[in-house]
């Protein structure tokens, strides 16, 4: 049996810079050894554990999509012990990634339904995952009518704007930027998230939606998807960041009767709402 706290061998073949503050960063990991490349199969929505020797381990979603062979991204805030050692990383450096864990976003609900995906800051990283494998050439005849909106506080801090730029040229997705501040030189919206919704005004009907990003930010969105008439059933979140063993043994990430390191990350709001009536 496999050890399941031994981490694969990986190296770090790219790392891009994201937004102006430099906090956040991308890193291309690609698992070394062959057989562990198969046994790495994971989808939109899962996450793993990336690991530095001495340092520690840190649960992350994954940034790509299973479609990008060979590459697996995570898009890494620095915040403390471990990712400032993340972020001294340089390209060909070896890492740890176990995984991938978790469940993922329900796609087989989703198709011949319109979807509407909702990012706010830096959780928009599993969110790419799950917009570029709907957008493959071989998946997107699955799915209706996709709506992308994803908000930041200043236009600094937008992530993946090369990709953010080829979706703008696509016709058959509809692509909503927004920031709580602009500059000068920002030509896009301005406002928080759930009143450019509200604006957008998208139809509950053959419709589910995904929404990830702050506390506060989900909150609001949610209110404002009530005004628009979705149920809760319907609409989607993840709860990655309360993610810690990542294999249910610590249990400190049950929330009710459920672990979200094995019962989640992804959730539907009606699931969500009946575990809080539980506590």
């Amino acid at each position: 049996m496999d050890n399941i706290y031994l981490p694969y061998q990986a190296k770090i073949t790219n790392i891009f810079t994201e937004t102006e503050d430099k906090n956040i960063k991308t890193f291309d990991v690609e698992l070394i050894k062959k057989e562990d490349k198969e046994k790495f199969k994971f989808m939109p929505g899962q996450f793993a554990q990336f690991s530095l020797y001495s340092y520690g381990e840190s649960p992350f979603g994954i940034a790509s999509s299973p479609l990008e062979k060979n590459i697996i991204k995570f898009s890494i805030n620095k915040t403390g012990v471990v990712t400032n050692r993340i972020h001294e990383l340089q390209v060909g450096e070896k890492v740890g990634i176990r995984g991938p864990y978790g469940n993922y976003f329900p796609l087989e609900k989703f198709k011949r339904n319109n979807i509407i995906i909702i990012g706010g800051g830096f959780a928009f990283t599993t969110l790419r995952s799950l917009i570029k494998y709907l957008l493959e050439s071989k998946n997107r005849s699955n799915y209706n009518k996709i709506i992308i909106l994803y908000g930041v506080r200043t236009p600094g801090m937008l992530l993946y704007k090369d990709l953010l730029n080829e979706w703008k040229k696509r016709n058959d997705i509809e692509l909503y930027l927004t920031v709580d501040r602009a500059d000068e030189n920002w030509k896009g919206r301005e406002g928080l998230i759930p009143n450019v919704l509200k604006e957008i005004g998208p139809s509950p009907n053959n419709a589910y939606v995904v929404v990830c990003g702050p506390p506060i930010m989900i909150r609001f969105t949610l209110k404002a998807l009530e005004e628009l008439k979705f149920k809760k059933d319907k609409i989607y979140t993840s709860l990655e960041m309360r993610m810690k063993c990542a294999v249910g043994k610590c249990g400190r990430c049950n929330i009710g009767p459920k672990y979200i390191c094995k019962d989640g990350p992804i959730f539907s709001m009606d699931e969500l709402y009946n575990f809080i009536k539980e506590l």
